[in-house]
């Protein structure tokens, strides 16, 4: 039955409610209801977020020490819309159950009444009898409840009218929203910057490991391997994806599985395991994180293929069909078939998948790339992702899903810890409007559930600016990527400005490293290693760049120049991006910064300091001027040390008591 009070459109949510939201442990997180009764009567309401640590699938217990439950009041904040919101911050991982209670404040609709006929100059006798009787069913030594209590039994009514009595004591219309329920992750599911590179193009794992210094000083914190196990042999590709491949041509990666072992072996020319160890122990020295990609396809080799060739797409002639997307050709590559016919076939195929996970699991790795999660069933990953978690709730899952929105939405909403985005494409010739009505959409109630992570390339895509551009182009990706998601990434040979792509209707790389070994200096004059470093070091030091939702765009009057802010969780931390989307030439503008949203003074003057040169600027009012040349600088990265920006979950000024 409906409730004496409604309380509905509870969030954080996904679009089905069947799944959790998400959040990380110290993430603020705004939990907000609709909350209305009839009449006029004042209301109040809280929320209790609860660590719940349940069961997962087969009984398995989670590993995880259970917080201490979180109580706290919610706050009117859009009284035109009845909406209430407070933050919460999550302090462990695992699954949270959070529940809205709200009931009629008695001492508030008797202090409204009772002021209203103050105003009116009319006789409050009736509201002080009230009032006593209200505040003395309060059995309380509250010395604040005491003295306003004493002072209406004198007649005055002043200090009861600013007194709340907390909690819902007593209240007969005590009701309480259905359970919600928020999956807390570690903090660099929201916060990370990923770095990308082959380890054969470095001689294995130990060449690999001479490069962690260098990646770690660009202030990376995730180093991500594409697949290290055996690589087929049968129709492997040659360079530029070419078939016929030589004697000496390495093969792709992805092509996994060879008389060496499958997914849970590795390709011996890359080294032992003992060398896989100490590479995830040197990147642990450097503060760096290894993550492996997770590609369930198989080669034609792969031993999958002899032993259970009920898990593969057969054609009618009974040959198993190598993996198409019209009119590409991936002959080197079976895709699995995830569901076949027989259920038996299809629990020991899903169970042999979590294998490899725990295989990887054991070896130190807890993040992972997945590779094409869209081409599998979504059900796959909702059991997948949740049996993994119920033993390791510290694992990360990075989806790269180029693919539908819809489509991508729902592998974040059954459990993909992050996800690549469009942002690969969204470039300078869609204008800030672009970008801005993405970032729009990836901050609003998407971000309840999906977390972007912004990749200006991959070892697939050399879009937009990138092809055959200047290093400002790469530059200004690199700066966009790192500042408008707390987690972005980076695949190696951005940093050299690596532009030329197979060609002008492919948007791959030429000389892909995927089918050949690439061999780098990266002392080279112009890297943009400085860059990153000096990005990533401003992105650590300022909390408003590690979060997603408190994004905003301000106007400017030059379509190649956009400008945005961000806040941290707190306030207290707040930072403007202005950055010109022209690489080849310089770009001016004056902006219309929204000083509200800020919280900055019209009239007074105010710092903007420039995190990436040092200089400081003095500004007033909300239409400062700003040029920028891209061969000297594409960006600038302002931390605001003078704004005071209004709190999330707080009450509009007009509506404060």
């Amino acid at each position: 039955m409906t409730g004496r009070i409604i309380i509905e459109d509870l969030r954080p949510r996904t679009p089905t409610g069947r799944y959790p939201a998400k959040a990380a442990v110290g993430e603020g997180v705004p939990l907000s209801a609709t909350i209305f009764k009839e009449g006029h009567d004042v209301l109040a309401a809280q929320v209790t977020l609860v660590p719940t640590g349940p069961q997962g699938p087969n009984g398995v217990k989670r590993r995880v020490e259970l917080g201490q439950s979180q109580a706290a009041p919610l706050t009117l904040v859009n009284p035109g819309l009845d909406r209430w919101e407070v933050v919460v911050t999550p302090e462990v991982l695992g699954l949270h159950h959070f529940v809205v209670e709200a009931w009629t404040d008695r001492q508030g609709t008797w202090a409204k009444k009772t002021k209203a006929k103050v105003d009116a100059d009319q006789d409050i006798s009736v509201e002080i009898a009230e009032g006593i009787a209200l505040f003395e069913s309060r059995d309380s030594d509250d010395p604040a409840l005491r003295a306003a209590l004493a002072g209406l039994k004198e007649g005055l009514v002043a200090l009861a009218l600013v007194t709340p009595l907390p909690g819902p004591q007593g209240a007969p219309d005590l009701t309480a929203s259905e359970p919600n329920t928020l999956w807390v992750d570690r903090a660099r599911a929201l916060f990370s910057a990923w770095y990308e590179l082959f380890p054969r193009s470095y001689g294995g794992f130990k060449g690999a490991e001479e490069r962690i210094p260098a990646v770690a000083g660009m202030g990376f914190d995730v180093l991500y391997l594409p697949p290290v196990h055996p690589i087929g042999v049968t129709e492997r590709k040659g360079p530029d994806n070419t078939l016929g491949a030589g004697v000496d041509d390495p093969g792709s990666p992805w092509a996994i599985g060879n008389s060496d072992g499958g997914h849970t072996a590795i390709d011996p020319g890359l080294g032992t395991f003992d060398d896989f160890s100490h590479l995830l122990a040197t990147a642990a020295e450097y503060g760096l994180e290894v993550a492996l990609d997770y590609a369930l396809q198989c080669s034609p080799d792969h031993p999958w293929v002899h032993e259970h060739p009920e898990w593969f797409h057969h054609r009618p002639d009974g040959s198993i069909a190598y993996a198409e997307n019209p009119p590409k050709k991936y002959q080197d590559i079976y895709p699995i078939n995830f569901w076949p016919g027989d259920d038996a076939d299809r629990i020991a195929l899903w169970e042999a998948c979590k294998d490899i996970l725990d295989f990887w699991l054991g070896k130190g790795v807890a993040i992972f790339r997945v590779d094409n999660p869209h081409t599998k069933p979504v059900a796959f990953w909702e059991w997948l992702i949740g049996s993994v978690r119920a033993e390791h709730p510290e694992v990360i899952f990075l989806a790269e899903a180029f693919t539908r929105p819809p489509v991508m939405a729902k592998l974040a909403e059954v459990g993909f810890s992050q996800s690549y985005t469009y942002f690969t494409w969204r470039t300078e010739q869609e204008g800030p409007d672009g970008l801005r009505a993405y970032l729009e959409e990836l901050t609003g109630d998407l971000a309840d559930f999906m977390r972007p992570n912004f990749w200006p390339n991959t070892p697939d895509i050399l879009s937009g600016p990138l092809r055959n551009g200047p290093p400002a182009a790469f530059a200004g990706r690199l700066v966009l990527a790192a500042t408008l998601s707390p987690s972005w990434g980076m695949y190696s040979g951005f940093e050299l400005c690596e532009n030329e792509p197979a060609s002008p209707a492919n948007e791959e790389y030429r000389h892909s490293e995927k089918y050949e070994i690439r061999t780098r200096n990266f002392d080279q004059p112009g890297s943009l290693a400085p860059l990153a470093a000096s990005i990533n070091a401003i992105r650590r030091k300022h909390p408003a760049l590690q979060r997603l939702r408190l994004t905003e765009f301000h106007k400017t009057d030059n379509p190649l120049v956009v400008a945005y802010s961000k806040i941290s969780d707190d306030g207290g931390d707040v930072m403007l991006m202005v950055v010109n989307l022209d690489p080849y030439l310089p770009q001016w503008s004056i902006l219309d910064l929204d000083l509200a949203v800020l919280g900055l003074p019209a009239s007074e003057p105010y710092s903007a300091v420039d995190e990436l040169s040092g200089e400081t600027f003095t500004w007033v009012g909300n239409h400062p001027f700003v040029r920028l040349e891209p061969w000297v600088r594409v960006a600038h990265v302002l931390h605001l040390p003078d704004a005071r920006p209004p709190l999330p979950g707080t009450a509009p000024a007009a509506e404060a008591p």
